[in-house]
């Protein structure tokens, strides 16, 4: 019996062995390209942060300066104002995408050509869209076609992005209109997930749509919801792509990404954008740990 127990053992210690080594080489790649491209970098830029450093003279070490100067200079941290406009995009683009999601869950013609219209911007790029809503906001663009189309007298047209008052609600358009077809497939899927049965019941019992979508869906996504929120707070401070080709942060549209770039490639100040860099990791850091927190004190209680 001693000897069989053995014969057993050797063949499973070494399927245990191949099994761990065939993990070890399967995980090998992907980290070696996680340290050279994500680990390496951050410490670099942890580096530059304590440097005063044009990118071309000898550099010189100031400790924390980088960090005091952007803590008490308050042309860096003002532009954090304009992520309130691309956050309340960001809260109009949920619940377009909600809307729209409830919608195509119910039984309607073409619906998949309708998920498709509507998923398709998130898949351009955003540099493209960029230049399509630059072109369609420009002056004689499209959209002042449209509206003198419609009867509205030329000298009354509003320059979109041109007018401070304007111009972040214009972008903040663009955004919307590129991320809510994502948003809206994220709510499809969390609510196919949702048990039929439950629609049954309550279709037997004379529920409406609403009332559906009230007790049924909204409890039932409410943790897709909250992770849409997180990540459009995420997104709302690190917007770039779009200000950036439509108004290069001109006109009051500068964002906190916008001024880290402009900081180390036009000012040549490396070591203070880098220490913006780390200040916007940090705050994306806090973001998420309470993301975590928010989730998973949810689904314990």
């Amino acid at each position: 019996m001693k000897t069989q127990g053995k014969k057993y053992k050797a063949p499973l210690r070494r399927l245990s062995y191949q099994r761990t080594l065939t993990i070890c080489l399967f995980l090998a790649i992907p980290m070696v390209l996680l340290i050279l491209f994500t680990y390496l970098p951050f410490g670099d830029m942890l580096h530059y942060s304590t440097l005063k450093w044009n990118g071309f003279s000898e550099p010189e070490f100031i400790g924390l300066d980088n960090y005091k100067t952007l803590f008490s200079n308050p042309q860096y941290f003002s532009v954090f104002k304009t992520s309130i406009y691309y956050f309340i995009g960001s809260l109009i683009q949920i619940a377009l995408a909600l809307y729209l999601a409830t919608i195509l869950y119910y039984p309607l013609k073409c619906k998949n050509f309708f998920k498709g219209v509507l998923f398709f911007p998130y898949m351009l790029n955003g540099v493209a869209i960029g230049f399509v809503f630059l072109y369609f906001f420009k002056p004689d663009g499209a959209l002042d076609s449209l509206l003198m189309l419609l009867g509205m007298p030329e000298e009354s047209l509003p320059l979109w992005l041109g007018n401070p008052s304007l111009v972040n609600i214009s972008l903040t358009f663009a955004s919307v209109w590129r991320y809510m077809g994502q948003n809206m497939v994220m709510f499809v899927g969390a609510i196919q997930s949702i048990n039929s049965e439950y629609f049954e019941a309550a279709q037997i019992d004379g529920a409406s749509r609403w009332q559906q979508f009230r007790y049924i869906i909204l409890p039932s996504i409410r943790y897709i919801i909250s992770l849409n929120m997180i990540l459009a707070i995420k997104g709302a401070i690190s917007v770039y792509e779009i200000p950036f080709v439509m108004t290069k942060g001109s006109g009051g549209s500068m964002t906190f990404v916008i001024k880290t770039l402009q900081t180390a490639f036009t000012d040549k100040k490396i070591g203070l954008a880098s220490a913006m860099g780390v200040v916007l990791l940090v705050i994306i850091m806090i973001i998420t740990a309470i993301q975590k927190v928010l989730i998973e004190g949810k689904e314990e209680k």
